[in-house]
Parts: structure tokens; C-alpha cells; sequence
């Protein structure tokens, strides 16, 4: 038998003996889920195509995926897809580990939250006050307003770095003090806006937070978390070590590029444990999550009180609580996080009320199409409130506004510049291109928005009189100027 089925069934095992009964309807729902994929956004008047969760694998060139399903707030199903290490020829099962990447942030954040519980750490007071060697260096911007945990967990503390790329096996990993100097492979994280001005993701701001709970614990931040967070919540499988002990690597999966081909080394260490060194599964990021929603129904939550996961779920600016980020309100509260190492792409989100989630997690630089799809049968077989498919409508351009559009870019994409090219294709659709990075059909929403089956907002544009560009968005990032 292989060890994935082996898995499951064990799974299938645990579930039934902590329910009364299992549900009749269980294994239609989960073939329901498997078999009823669609393209994130569907076009008003043409046929839109049903997939299996094995074509979407293809398709976007996800080697494995591993699947959570929370319902009346117990996870009523999960099982892995597909390969773990082509090498090696392990297939993913429920215990099959994989990087968490950003996931790792609102992880963390309970930890650092435990402190505050304890009296030993505040929210509002300066993070200088904790850190020891290394400190948050003042400027002109914290004359007036200081970096807190509380800025610091909603991204508010005007802190630089986005991200971290990781490192390859072989290289020597800085310490979290040489990761915040920029002694590492990313730029020094330094304070340049006013803490509490605006909202800007920061996974330097989270370093900042790890090494503060390492001066004020005296020990390493993966033993602290796992003391405090992992073991309590029962999250038995997973870790903050980075580098993976050794004896785990078997149970890991491999990270997979964009092409589908492993990356060198089969995966990237993160020292940036707070922002992206979680290991996990998706049965484990199951238990925060319904712990969670548990604390919120009144029942006592292993790790914080219930006013700190009160606090914890309150938004703050951009909708982002402390550590996760929040959507919809009331009874349509939702909370989670997404999370993207090299070669890792996953997404865990829940309802605060009503005992509904979902994790899914990917072992592909490309898994994020198939996610938001898998995401969306869940929502549907279960009957997420307000979780509908978006309905787009082609607009018809007239030729000049085509012609608008139509041309080579250039891109700022993670601190690069990329050219992105927009041909209008014989159908009167558009092919949007940047090498390594997006080849996909568009169409035009209007004049100046660009839409595909997996983005609402893949290319935004505006023009001056004469059809020059003034200011636009490809996947997010900032176009800088039309190529003549």
C-alpha cells in the first residue's frame, strides 16, 4: 500500500472516532470538490469549462497539493495530490510537509501575543524597549510616533523589506540581528515613514518582531514557538527549524520553479523564521485555525485569552488583524493568510462564525490559480455565504482604444524590471506576456482594465491625451512606461 493512501485512511480513522457518525454525504461532497473546478473568473456568454482537480494540476504545473476542509468546525476531510519528490518518487499525503511562507507570520504572531498575555510584553510601547544589542534605529519619522508589536503584527510600523528569497542549502544563513543589519541577501530593514502613517506588508517588520521574543526569552525562536504555539495547539507535525532537521527531510516536499522542475538544493532555508520559516500541513494550520474560531464561540483557547483573540481578530488598517488578515464583517468574517516561499504557494482561510474553512497547499511557484480554484469548489459544495464566483462582461473597444493598449511595457516586479508585452490576438482578445513570469488571454473589462480567467485586475492603464502612459498595475506591480 503506498504511504499516501496509507495516510488517508488512518485519517479517515481518526475523524470517525471523534464524531458521533460520518456524514453520508462526505464522499460526494469531496468528489463534488475534486471534480468541480472552474477558472476563477467566469465570462458573461461563453461556455465555462468544469475541471478536475488533476487537469488544474497540469495545467498549472503544480507537481502536489494537499487539501484541509473544516465544517461545523472539525476538519470533516483532507487529502494530498500528486508528487512530493519527483527524485525520489514520494506522493503527497496528509503528512507531507511544506513550507509555509508568510502563513508562518500570523503562526508567530500567537506567540508573541502569549507574551503580551503574560504581562511581560505590551502592544503600544516601543520595540525598543525589549530588543537588546540590535534596536530599531530612530530617524526623523519616529520622532513623534514609535514601532509597537501592534504596528509591527498590522504592518503599520512603516518598516522597509517586503520579503525574503531565502537561501540555498549549501549557503551560511545569517543571524536574525546580520538578517535586520542587511548583512544577508536583503537590504537592512530601517524605518522610512511615519509608524502608524499607512499600511505596507513588511516580513522585515516580523524579523524585528522574532528577534524581539529571542532577547526576551533567551532562547531560539523555533523552540519558544513551539513551546508556546505548536505543541499547545497540537500542531504536532509541524516546526520553525530552518534549516529542516535532517530526519524530517523524507516527510518534506520538494519546491518546484515555475517550469515545474525542482529548485537546487530541493528548497530554500528561511532564518527569517517569524516571516517564513514554518514547516507545516495542512491538517496542522487546521487546529490554529478552529482553535480560533472555538475561542470565539466562548470555549478557552490553549495558548491566548479570549480578549487577546478578541483583539487579535479586530481590523486595523487594510483590514489586517494581528497577524491575520480579515475580510467581509459580522457573521461573514473571515480571517487567514496566504503564504509564498520559493517553490511553495498556499492560502488557509475561515469563517470567525459558523466553523467553515479551508487550507490548501501547493509544492509550485504556479499554484496559486489552482488554489483560488480549489478554494472556490469548497466554498461552493459547502456553501460558503458570500464566497459567489465573479461574472465578467467583454467590453468592445473601438480600434484607436485597441491600439491604446496594445505594446510593450515596462514593469517593476519584486525590484526588477521586466518587459510586459499586450498583442491583440485575431479573436479580439489580448495575450499578456512577461517572460518567466505570466503568459495568459485577457480581455477588456473597459478602456483601460485588462481581465483574465484567473485575475480581475491583471493590467490596469491610464493615458494622458496623446495615448501615453501615466500610471498603471500588471499583477499588482507598477508599470513604469510604454516602450516606443
Amino acid at each position: 500500500m503506498q504511504p499516501g493512501i496509507l495516510a488517508h485512511l488512518l485519517l479517515v480513522v481518526v475523524f470517525a472516532g471523534s464524531c458521533t457518525s460520518t456524514p453520508p454525504t462526505l464522499p460526494d461532497k469531496m468528489t463534488a470538490v475534486e471534480n468541480g473546478l472552474r477558472d476563477n473568473i467566469q465570462i458573461k456568454g461563453t461556455a465555462n469549462q468544469v475541471y478536475s482537480i488533476a487537469d488544474r494540476m497540469a495545467y498549472y504545473q503544480v507537481p502536489g497539493v494537499s487539501v484541509a476542509v473544516i465544517e461545523d468546525g472539525q476538519v470533516v476531510w483532507a487529502k494530498g495530490y500528486g508528487t512530493a519528490n519527483a527524485t525520489t518518487g514520494t506522493q503527497v499525503d496528509t503528512l507531507t510537509l511544506f513550507q509555509a511562507g508568510s502563513i508562518s507570520k500570523p503562526v508567530a504572531a500567537m506567540g508573541a501575543l502569549a507574551l503580551v498575555d503574560q504581562g511581560v510584553l505590551t502592544l503600544d510601547g516601543d520595540i525598543n524597549t525589549w530588543l537588546r544589542d540590535w534596536k530599531v534605529a530612530d530617524n526623523a519619522f519616529t520622532a513623534s510616533e514609535k514601532v509597537t508589536l501592534r504596528r509591527l503584527l498590522t504592518h503599520t510600523a512603516g518598516l522597509t523589506v517586503h520579503g525574503f528569497p531565502g537561501y540555498h542549502p549549501d549557503s551560511l544563513l545569517p543571524s536574525t540581528r546580520e538578517v535586520l543589519t542587511g548583512a544577508g541577501n536583503t537590504a537592512a530593514v530601517v524605518v522610512d515613514t511615519t509608524p502608524g502613517a499607512i499600511w505596507r506588508y513588511s516580513g522585515g517588520g516580523y524579523t524585528v518582531m522574532q528577534l524581539a521574543v529571542e532577547d526576551l526569552t533567551g532562547i531560539p525562536f523555533e523552540t519558544f514557538l513551539q513551546q508556546t504555539v505548536l505543541l499547545p495547539l497540537g500542531m504536532m507535525q509541524s516546526t520553525y527549524s530552518n534549516p529542516l532537521p535532517e530526519e524530517r527531510h523524507a516527510q518534506a516536499s520538494a519546491a518546484y520553479d515555475r517550469s515545474g522542475n525542482i529548485i537546487p538544493g530541493d528548497w530554500h532555508h528561511y532564518p527569517e523564521k517569524a516571516a517564513a520559516g514554518l514547516w507545516t500541513t495542512p491538517l496542522d494550520l487546521a487546529r490554529y485555525l478552529i482553535a480560533i474560531q472555538e475561542a470565539m464561540a466562548g470555549k478557552p483557547h490553549p495558548v491566548l485569552s479570549g480578549s487577546m483573540i478578541q483583539a487579535m481578530l479586530k481590523p486595523d488598517q487594510n483590514n489586517w488583524g494581528l497577524g491575520p488578515a480579515l475580510s467581509g464583517e459580522g457573521e461573514l468574517l473571515r480571517f487567514g493568510h496566504g503564504g509564498k516561499n520559493a517553490g511553495f504557494t498556499n492560502n488557509m482561510t475561515a469563517f470567525v462564525r459558523g466553523g467553515k474553512g479551508a487550507i490548501v497547499m501547493t509544492n509550485a511557484d504556479r499554484g496559486n490559480g489552482l488554489i483560488q480554484e480549489i478554494l472556490q469548489a469548497i466554498a461552493e459544495v459547502y456553501q460558503w455565504p458570500n464566497y459567489a464566483v465573479t461574472t465578467k462582461t467583454i467590453a468592445e473597444l473601438r480600434a484607436d482604444q485597441v491600439q491604446q493598449i496594445v505594446g510593450t511595457y515596462r514593469a517593476d516586479i519584486s525590484g526588477r524590471t521586466r518587459e510586459v508585452v499586450v498583442d491583440l490576438l485575431d479573436n479580439g482578445s489580448f495575450r499578456v506576456f512577461s517572460e518567466g513570469i505570466l503568459d495568459e488571454i485577457a480581455w477588456p473589462e473597459n478602456d483601460s482594465l485588462l481581465f483574465s480567467r484567473s485575475s480581475e485586475k491583471l493590467a490596469t492603464f491610464q493615458f494622458d491625451e496623446t495615448g501615453r502612459i501615466i500610471s498603471g498595475r500588471f499583477m499588482g506591480n507598477n508599470l513604469l512606461k510604454k516602450v516606443p
